[in-house]
């Protein structure tokens, strides 16, 4: 059975499956308008596009979070996903296959990696990112310069009206209170 939960973003929903999705891997985040090829590792993603008006998808623990386009509503594609993601939990297929390519090369990128970024990684992995997590996004480094911490926004988290407050007031205060090297925190 799939549960549905809403997220801060009104174009997102997410869909809590009975079973592991990605279980303790990285998360996966596919934008319909930039795929140009068919990702065999992770079937259960072209039937998602398929659907008129999901823009996007994003793969978390236990759930999979899927955008839609403003202008269509809820109603429209709500149960078509359902059914979706329910005939695929219920074949016990895995969702993502062993070596899924990266949604984003940054994610797994450690090389070169300071004492500051070491610490701003530990303090997203285990303060920020499970929270936002249970809205259905997820929030990754992306690069430190110069004071500046880069982020990039994922599942319900990408395009959500309230991630500028996150960002602003919730992530930039806590790593700047820890961390005396950042300055600010921006979107990628």
């Amino acid at each position: 059975m799939i549960t549905v939960e809403s997220t801060p973003n009104p174009n997102a929903l997410k869909f809590i499956t009975s079973r592991d999705v990605i279980g303790s891997r990285e998360p996966k985040f596919y934008k319909k308008e930039s795929m140009t090829e068919v990702i065999e590792d992770i079937p259960v993603l072209d039937s998602l596009f398929e659907i008129s008006g999901v823009t996007d998808v994003f793969f978390g623990s236990n759930f999979i979070t899927v955008g839609k386009d403003p202008s269509i509503e809820w109603p429209l594609l709500k149960q078509p996903v359902i059914q979706i993601i329910d005939d695929y939990d219920k074949s016990g297929h895995q969702y993502v296959l062993e070596n899924p390519k990266p949604a984003c090369e940054k994610i797994n990128s450690d090389a070169g990696t300071s004492r500051v970024e070491k610490q701003i990684r530990q303090l997203l992995d285990e303060r920020v990112r499970p929270a936002v997590a249970q809205d259905g996004g997820d929030i990754i480094f992306h690069s430190f310069e110069n004071g500046v911490v880069y982020l990039e926004m994922f599942g319900a988290c990408s395009g959500c009206p309230s991630s500028t407050a996150t960002l602003k007031m919730g992530i930039e205060n806590m790593l700047r209170h820890y961390i005396p090297e950042v300055k600010s925190v921006q979107a990628v």
